[in-house]
């Protein structure tokens, strides 16, 4: 299997555009990733994958229609929150196969306002009020209240963190300081969660060329590699199996391992590095408890210890281990078809030491997670 590296990204700025269509979105991200490598032709581009989730049919036919239709294959993914990973994980795998030598992962999303309105529910649990993602996020951090003893303070203080870090992110869409003061006192929205503690659902795009070690040379001076991208769905009896199905995944007797603990575990073991290896992480934030939760399965510290890292300062932009410098998704928000390679775009900045104010003093390894409907999920491993 040949090393794959990244050569070049792009983003659009995640935000809200009546002005602009999908495909302007996704266009403006291609643009940038392909001036980001050594301004490459999109004649050398050998295949593309388009992540999305509401971008209706031939999205990525569409968006490319405008940079130029060149033959090659273009293949749209979805898989809700991890659809611009998968085309990641394709994109490498093909080159990793030795199938090409330059590819494309592309994720573009404008959202529907409002709640998210996932089709994967029954019709019976939207009917009853229960087809909102804030009751599933809820229900996860009142167990992790109950079992860990997490309060509301530490929420907070994960929204402060994170909006903190965003002022100093041009791509994101709130780039304002907000007090741990201001967040709890936020009008709640589904006990424990306030409406600061929340990601907004909106629009953006993000885009990765990827490329063989073996021609990375006419594209970049500073490769990052991809060590490991792992994709897969929640099972049966994990918090996360009932994301988006119904609630059917749920049970009181049987308990697997997370999605997250099962992905992050594969994606260690192939890139040969431990979560002591991460130089900073850039995680699924849709709401403050997640960002706690997902630092346990994530394995950055034990089970229940979710809440001390935040109160210790550890998850700060100069602590031991920085989670969302960019801001994350409480911050930038979530187009769910670009949040992957949003994180993507984030870390290999990072990597190459070109991130500016926000950048962590001597990153060298990042790791990036997505989840949500369906069970969807990924993790991915960068590397320089």
């Amino acid at each position: 299997m040949r090393e794959v590296v990244i050569a070049g990204v792009g983003i659009h700025k995640f935000g809200r555009y009546q002005d602009k269509t999908f495909e302007q979105l996704g266009q403006e991200a291609v643009r940038m990733a392909l001036r980001d490598a050594n301004n490459m032709s999109f004649k050398d581009v050998q295949i593309a994958f388009c992540g999305h989730m509401h971008g209706g049919t031939g999205a990525g036919h569409r968006v490319l229609s405008g940079i130029g239709l060149t033959g090659i294959p273009i293949v749209n993914v979805e898989t809700a929150c991890a659809s611009g990973a998968t085309a990641l994980q394709q994109a490498a795998n093909g080159i990793a196969a030795g199938l090409y030598d330059v590819a494309l992962a592309l994720g573009v999303e404008k959202m529907p306002r409002g709640f998210m309105r996932m089709t994967s529910f029954p019709e019976w649990q939207m009917l009853s009020g229960l087809g909102v993602n804030p009751v599933g996020f809820a229900l996860r951090a009142t167990r992790h209240m109950a079992l860990y003893g997490t309060t509301e303070q530490q929420l907070a203080r994960i929204s402060e963190k994170n909006h903190r870090n965003a002022v100093h992110n041009p791509y994101a869409m709130y780039q304002k300081a907000i007090s741990a003061e201001e967040i709890l006192n936020s009008p709640i929205v589904c006990y424990p969660l306030r409406l600061l503690m929340f990601c907004a659902p909106n629009e953006g795009a993000a885009a990765a060329i990827l490329c063989s070690r073996d021609v990375a040379s006419k594209y970049t001076g500073k490769p990052v590699t991809v060590a490991a991208v792992h994709t897969g769905v929640a099972r049966y009896g994990t918090s996360q199996s009932a994301s988006g199905i119904g609630d059917i995944g749920l049970s009181t007797r049987i308990q697997n391992t997370e999605i997250t603990v099962a992905l992050s575990q594969q994606a260690y073991e192939t890139a040969g590095l431990g979560p002591e290896d991460l130089s900073l992480v850039e995680l699924q934030d849709t709401d403050s408890a997640s960002e706690i939760i997902f630092y346990e399965e994530l394995g950055l510290c034990p089970p229940g210890e979710g809440g001390r890292l935040i109160d210790e300062g550890r998850t700060e932009r100069d602590g031991d281990i920085p989670v969302s410098v960019s801001g994350g998704l409480l911050s930038k928000g979530e187009p769910t078809g670009a949040s992957a390679l949003g994180q993507i775009f984030e870390v290999t900045l990072q990597l190459r030491g070109d991130a500016g104010p926000r950048q962590v003093p001597g990153a060298r390894v990042g790791l990036c997670h997505v989840t949500g409907a369906g069970g969807n999920a990924a993790v991915t491993i960068l590397k320089r």
